[in-house]
């Protein structure tokens, strides 16, 4: 019974295992070989967002108020990063372009928002590190959504 019982258990411990690392291999198809979710990236992310973005997305990911109606400009506000938004709906490749590259460039339509794209002022691995830690401040129910938006993603890239 006791050899059993190691057997169970043993097999148990590799499948937890083994669906943890299918988990961090689906959370961060645009890596290049750094941990996007590790610890130093999460940090940079922080400091980043603070520097870059929490002026107008809020230094707690909060957003503007009303984030949902348009400015008397005829823009969007800023909307909040946290779980009360929707940042966490969209998979990672629309997020990077976003901020790459603005969100008039990927929503198009006209679409008005004071957020300019990036690209010109962060790179790749900057823009990835602040989604890290934006992503990193979301409950698990809502990272795992994202994480499966992102994983669909990837398989409709060619």
């Amino acid at each position: 019974m006791k050899a059993t019982t190691r057997i169970f258990g043993a097999g148990v411990a590799a499948a937890a295992l083994g669906g943890a690392i299918t988990a961090l291999a689906w959370a961060w198809p645009f890596g290049t070989g750094d941990d996007a979710s590790s610890a130093s990236t999460i940090a940079r992310g922080r400091l980043l967002y603070a520097q870059h973005c929490a002026t107008c997305h809020g230094v707690n990911l909060e957003g503007q108020p009303d984030w949902k109606s348009q400015l008397p400009t005829g823009r969007m506000p800023a909307p909040p990063h946290d779980v009360s938004g929707h940042t966490w709906h969209h998979p990672d490749g629309v997020l990077f372009r976003i901020t790459k590259e603005g969100p008039a460039a990927v929503v198009g339509g006209g679409y008005k928002s004071d957020m300019p794209g990036f690209g010109e002022v962060l790179g790749d691995e900057e823009i990835r590190a602040v989604l890290a830690f934006i992503r990193s401040t979301w409950p698990d129910r809502e990272r795992a959504y994202q994480a499966e938006m992102s994983r669909r993603e990837k398989e409709k890239t060619p």
